[in-house]
This record gives C-alpha cells, sequence and structure tokens, in this order.
C-alpha cells in the first residue's frame, strides 16, 4: 500500500531546481523542487534528505542557492539527483560551472534559468527529511532561457501560457 502511494505525489507538477550549497571546504548540489510560500517577504520550503552531504552542508552555513534548471540542464538534473555527494564531487564529476552568489558564499549554477540566494529561516524534521523554510536574499535570472518542471518521472519545459 505504501508502495502505491508514493505514487499520488509524482501527481502534482514542481519546479525543478538545483539545490547548490557549499562550505570553504567541501560543496555539494542535489535535484530538487522548491514550493512558493509567499511573495512579501520571498520565502520558499524544499525538503532535504538528511542522509545527504548537502543537508550538513546547510546545517553548516544556513544558506544555499536554488537554481532553478533550464531546458538545457535536464541531463545535469538527471546525473546530480541520482549520484550522492559523499561518492563524488558532483561539480567536478559533470562539469558544472559556477560563479560567486552576491549575498551567500555557495555557488551559482551557470546555465540555469534563475539563481536564487537563500537564507535559512527555520526548519522542521519529518521522518529522515528536514524541510526548510527560506528567503530569497538575492536573484538574478535569464529569461532567454526556459525552466523546466517535473511530472509522472518526466521533465517538461514551461514555454508557453495555457489559456
Amino acid at each position: 500500500m505504501r508502495e502505491e502511494l508514493i505514487k499520488a505525489t509524482r501527481l502534482v507538477p514542481t519546479s525543478v531546481v538545483l539545490l547548490s550549497v557549499g562550505a570553504e571546504e567541501s560543496q555539494d548540489v542535489m535535484t530538487a523542487t522548491a514550493m512558493f510560500v509567499a511573495e512579501n517577504v520571498p520565502l520558499l520550503m524544499i525538503s532535504v534528505s538528511k542522509n545527504s552531504t548537502c543537508y550538513d552542508l546547510i546545517e553548516k552555513t544556513g544558506t544555499f542557492a536554488l537554481n532553478v534548471a533550464s531546458k538545457e540542464q535536464v541531463g545535469l538534473a538527471k546525473k546530480v539527483g541520482s549520484t550522492h555527494g559523499r561518492d563524488v564531487d558532483k561539480f567536478k564529476e559533470f562539469g558544472i560551472k559556477v560563479e560567486k552568489g552576491s549575498k551567500i558564499g555557495s555557488p551559482l549554477i551557470q546555465g540555469s534559468y534563475a539563481n536564487l540566494e537563500c537564507k535559512v529561516i527555520t526548519s522542521m524534521p519529518v521522518t529522515n527529511y528536514m524541510v526548510y523554510l527560506v528567503e530569497v536574499v538575492a536573484f538574478k535570472a535569464d529569461e532567454s532561457l526556459t525552466p523546466i518542471g517535473w511530472l509522472k518521472d518526466r521533465y517538461f519545459s514551461i514555454e508557453e501560457e495555457a489559456r
């Protein structure tokens, strides 16, 4: 029964973000989804497995970047989502190009539709995950790129408005 219920979460269309986080001695990236909470103050929510390197680094730094994946990054999203940061340096392994953030120390991933620099406001443990409520403290976007979404274990480009 529980296995069948897992399918329910795949029926909710979601964003695709590459969460990047770094401290001076290490960094990691994972594929995730973020949920919009509020506009004024800009708040988002995201959950991270407590078994991940990203979790360890977020707990240490209190900040991370949410890089809204572009259509050109579908392959990267699949790769970083299926590789554990304890096993390999994903930035080197997958040739991820980064730049420095303006407000946080975590790397921003080049080629993303948008880079959102986030500061943790609070967190809540839920089973083997930590759910973070974050404030966006800086951002930039390249609107010449197309963002992607995820539904039923598949990626889709978000290009035209539904009417």
